[in-house]
């Protein structure tokens, strides 16, 4: 195999590269040849990929963890390594090898630049805990408890306080705790510009005919913000099956058999790790909002034939099952069996 390195972000260069190469391969052989590339998902993103798409290339992009390496010995790892082992890679799936890797299914820029609301919130959400924590903190050591920073008196509130031992804040406890409370506030004006902007967004997508984002928020028990993580980030792609549904969110089961042992390791945990934190999330609100559902009926039987038992386990299950039971809703218009929806 031949090497050649090409400086990061050269595409020119890249693109001059594999033209040299297949002008090589036509003065040995008289014959024209396509490109196909193949390279890792990773910092890069995707904009490579849509690059080579637009030079006509073949571009294929690869989860670099369902690349099978040997497990024998404490194995070497190097860019050369690697290089030759996606090259392999890439000649066993042009032959129509089967499970030799797991192709990423690239996003559209629109697609890509839809999902940024979601995840910007939740930044500005754990950047709001820390502040908040900080502030408390602060006043904590000197001994006043009862401080609350996200109240609209915060700031008047300051002149009040009083210690444990019964002084005034000292100016330069006052003055970190103002700017705390500056980035406090800088991360709320955020907060609520990036919620404007989410529900503009999901405004105009329910204008669209059978759009999911609209169909979710018909159901009694899904907010705003439900709605946008379960449409950004999994079900505006078409899935085949219910089992790519439950994989796509590491919701799949992973049995071990080995002989004449066989047990269940879990779910597989290898899929979007936000859709499945949110479907979990999700099943614990179903059972409180959708209490009369066939779904939270299965999880009260199941939690009752255990005898109460193994409730984190069973809630997993309900998640994986609500994912599909939404799955055919927002695409198929299949509704939940006894589901409430939401009063017009």
């Amino acid at each position: 195999m031949s090497k050649h390195a090409v400086a990061a972000g050269d595409i020119a260069g890249l693109i001059e590269r594999l033209t040299q190469l297949k002008q090589k391969a036509r003065a040995r052989t008289g014959k024209d040849f396509p490109v196909v590339v193949i390279q890792e998902a990773g910092l890069d993103g995707f904009w490579i990929h849509r690059v080579l798409h637009g030079e006509g290339i073949e571009s294929h992009v690869v989860d670099p963890a369902s690349i099978l390496v040997s497990r024998r010995r404490r194995r070497a790892k190097t860019d050369k390594i690697d290089g030759e082992t996606l090259v392999r890679t890439l000649l066993a799936y042009k032959r129509g090898e089967p499970r030799v890797c797991a192709l990423v299914k690239a996003l559209t820029p629109e697609e890509e630049d839809r999902r940024r609301l979601c995840r910007e919130r939740k930044v500005l959400t754990a950047e709001r805990v820390q502040h908040v924590n900080r502030i408390k903190g602060l006043l904590f050591a000197q001994g006043i408890f009862d401080y609350e920073p996200l109240k609209r008196n915060r700031r008047t509130r300051l002149d009040e306080l009083r210690t444990g031992d019964g002084r005034c804040l000292s100016p330069q406890l006052k003055a970190q705790v103002v700017r705390e409370l500056d980035r406090l506030e800088l991360v709320l004006t955020q907060l609520r510009a990036v919620e404007t902007e989410r529900d503009a967004l999901l405004e105009q997508a329910s204008q669209a005919a059978a759009a999911p984002a609209a169909m979710l928020m018909q159901l009694k028990g899904i907010g705003p913000e439900f709605a946008a993580i379960l449409w950004s980030e999994g079900l505006f792609r078409s899935f085949d099956n219910r089992r790519q549904v439950a994989a796509y969110a590491g919701l799949a089961p992973t049995p071990w058999q080995s002989g004449s042992v066989a047990h269940e390791q879990g779910v597989s945990k290898a899929g979007n790790p936000r859709l499945r934190t949110t479907m979990i999330e999700l099943a614990w609100l179903w059972l409180r909002h959708q209490s009369t559902s066939a779904l939270s009926l299965w999880f009260h039987q199941r939690l009752k034939r255990n005898g109460g038992r193994w409730r984190k386990t069973t809630i997993v299950a309900l998640a994986r099952k609500l994912l599909i039971a939404l799955w055919k809703y927002t695409s198929a218009g299949i509704v939940i069996e006894g589901a409430v929806m939401k009063a017009a």
